[in-house]
């Protein structure tokens, strides 16, 4: 691989998005820490998958990659330019390079308006094109993304869902960004048209050489897309590394239970399903310690009292894990197939 190949897109660095919440009238504000120090780099071409329960912060992370929310503290650096420190000029500017896909395609779209306009509306807004170049540019987009040209004039309710999230897909390519947060893409799809649209992005990815971040609840469809894997858990990253690392050698117990019920069709790789007892903690009231403690058949008073830090895994490469468990040869191996 060469040093283009490798090139660092996007880098972030102790992320958070902390909300002051107003409780009541006697009662102290309360600080929701949505997403509390979120760290990652993201190459060239390359897809990180953020995966967790609803909840966990993945879709506030996205809107913080792309500035729709401006983050509480850390620094987030495209192409070695921290988003956080530049001019608003220099910061819109950048922020054209990092567009968003959004899980819903049917209220994503105005129905109000052609696919046409809806296309050109950010080349209006950020460009200097004819009106004549702008409908060229998105004619060519929409050829690219499957769509035809006679789909230019009509509106968004004669499509069906994977033709609207195709035309999402088209308007985030519309400026030439070289990342791309798809925040769900696919979950609000049938199955059959799921894979439809992943395939697209896969080819839309090679063919620009485009970076994704791509937020998911659906490991197997995160199986199918990803290079790395960040799972997260109540605003936290719990375990990071390489997709074949999460798959085939996962350790926290939390992404255990979530690949244990991930379907699968081979035998081989179907594991002992693991139910989560209880409920996500309230991001107002979090659990001292480890914040999955309540959850987890591994705590122990550690577990309760003291937070687990992000640590690399002693046996992998850039596999880390935050767990006491872990640390301490506490987890059984979740082998075997399912009964």
């Amino acid at each position: 691989m060469n040093q283009s190949d490798s090139q660092l897109i996007l880098k972030a660095e102790n992320l958070k998005q902390h909300y002051h919440v107003k409780q009541g009238l006697f009662k102290p504000n309360a600080v929701v820490k949505a997403v509390d120090g979120i760290s990652f780099n993201l190459e060239k071409g390359k897809t990180l998958a953020v995966v967790g329960e609803s909840g966990c912060g993945k879709s506030t992370l996205g809107r913080m990659l792309t500035m729709i929310e401006t983050p509480t503290a850390g620094s987030l650096a495209h192409l070695g330019e921290d988003l956080l420190t530049l001019t608003k000029d220099a910061q819109a500017k950048l922020r054209q390079k990092i567009q968003i896909i959004f899980q819903n395609p049917y209220g994503s779209l105005n129905p109000r308006k052609k696919i046409g306009a809806i296309l050109e509306e950010p080349l209006i807004i950020n460009t200097t094109l004819s009106k004549a170049e702008r409908k060229e540019k998105a004619l060519t987009i929409m050829s690219k993304v499957g769509l035809k040209a006679e789909h230019y004039d009509r509106y968004p309710h004669m499509f069906s869902g994977g033709q609207r999230q195709r035309i999402a897909i088209a308007r985030g390519l519309m400026l030439d960004p070289n990342v791309i947060v798809a925040d769900e893409p696919v979950s609000a799809l049938d199955v059959s048209v799921q894979a439809q649209v992943l395939n697209l992005m896969m080819d839309l990815q090679e063919e620009f050489g485009l970076s994704y971040v791509f937020i998911s609840h659906d490991l197997s469809v995160v199986e199918h897309i990803a290079d790395d894997v960040m799972v997260m858990y109540l605003g936290k990253v719990v375990e990071q590394g390489t997709r074949e690392q999460l798959f085939e050698n996962p350790k926290h117990p939390y992404t255990l239970a979530l690949l244990s019920s991930t379907p699968q069709l081979s035998p081989e790789k179907r594991r002992t399903r693991i139910k989560l007892e209880g409920e996500l903690p309230s991001p107002l009231n979090p659990p001292s310690g480890c914040a999955f403690h309540g959850r987890c058949s591994y705590a122990n008073d550690r577990c309760r009292n003291e937070t687990p830090a992000l640590r690399l895994d002693g046996q992998e490469l850039g596999h880390l894990i935050a767990c006491h468990a872990v640390e301490e040869n506490r987890i059984e191996t979740l082998a075997g197939s399912a009964a």
